[in-house]
């Protein structure tokens, strides 16, 4: 008997930092879907990140910052096309 696998509706994603250090900048980023970084960062909402991490977006990633070896192994997993039609 196979377990069903689950695919996230919506893999648009980007990374978002969390975990900061004490000058104010992430330790490390996670992907988060899109749609969810814009309410984060206007309305101070939570995003939950693809390894489970809960947190409000403050941050935007520079390239070459450190990402979450869950969030990126999730990440590379995933269906590339990016989600809905």
């Amino acid at each position: 008997m196979s377990t069903p696998t689950q695919t996230l509706p919506d893999v648009d994603t980007r990374p978002e930092g969390t975990d900061t250090t004490g000058d104010d900048s992430p330790k490390m980023f996670h992907y988060v879907r899109k749609a969810k970084i814009t309410e984060s960062a206007v309305l101070g909402s939570q995003v939950v990140a693809l390894c489970g991490a809960t947190f409000p977006v403050t941050r935007a990633p520079k390239p070459g910052s450190p990402v979450c070896p869950e969030c990126k192994e999730i990440y590379e997993s995933l269906p590339k096309g990016g989600g809905a039609s």
